[in-house]
């Protein structure tokens, strides 16, 4: 095994449809434990998701795409709520196995819908602030540029909107303190199988800057992570 270069063979456990979906929802469950400890939404949300919204001066529409568990965006709307801020918060993902656990967080202005960027582009939805985490590394090339340009798309005209897409940093490092540290959550899940191999399928921050080309910024918001932004800036 290398580090070296992305290996982008490697297919998730939790990726196949026929995975145990007793094990998939434990894992999903746990990530709410896990993201919380490693993801840094808490700093990314301190450093651009408030300040953004603080500046539209009015309410928002925040977007998570492929949502998983919907812990993510739960822990936004919740930081955003002890603010006053207000905003619509919705989650997407093409996998109803998934919303069966995200949807747990629905109410106080959270909503969770099946669908996905393409579909949401083409109804021509349009929102102030689109996220993700830990999508960049499942996609192969043309699904990558494609969720890249949807993601754009969905913040165009209106807001000069916010992109922010967050994900592993690879390297030796990340993969051997995850190796360890994820033994006491591990039992039960995917997660010590499918978390190494989303390091093994991650990119490196120069790498991810390459795949995004111009008009993105790649930003370490936290050890171990990249996190891909865009726009955000007003005239």
């Amino acid at each position: 095994m290398t580090l070296a270069v992305r290996d982008t063979q490697l297919r998730e456990l939790m990726d196949d449809p026929a995975c145990d979906l007793t094990r998939l929802h434990t894992t999903l469950r746990r990530f709410s434990v896990v993201n919380r400890l490693v993801s840094g939404w808490g700093a990314v949300y301190r450093s651009r998701v408030a300040p953004y919204l603080r500046g539209l001066g009015r309410p928002a529409r925040v977007l998570d795409l492929g949502c998983g568990g919907g812990d993510v965006i739960a822990r936004l709307a919740a930081l955003a709520r002890r603010e006053g801020l207000v905003a619509e918060w919705v989650g997407v993902d093409p996998d109803e196995r998934a919303l069966a656990v995200a949807r747990r967080y629905a109410g106080l202005g959270i909503r969770f819908e099946a669908t996905d960027s393409a579909a949401l582009r083409a109804a021509g939805e349009r929102f102030d602030v689109v996220i993700s985490n830990h999508v960049l590394h499942h996609l192969d090339q043309a699904a990558f540029a494609a969720f890249r340009d949807d993601s754009l798309a969905l913040v165009e005209g209106g807001s000069r909107g916010l992109v922010l897409h967050g994900d592993i940093a690879r390297g030796r490092l990340a993969y051997g303190l995850y190796a360890v540290g994820i033994t006491p959550l591990a039992p039960g899940s995917f997660l010590r199988t499918d978390g190494l191999r989303s390091i093994r399928r991650s990119y490196t921050g120069p790498e991810l800057a390459t795949a995004l080309g111009t008009g993105w910024r790649v930003e370490r918001p936290a050890p171990f992570r990249v996190l891909a932004v865009a726009g955000g800036r007003r005239a």
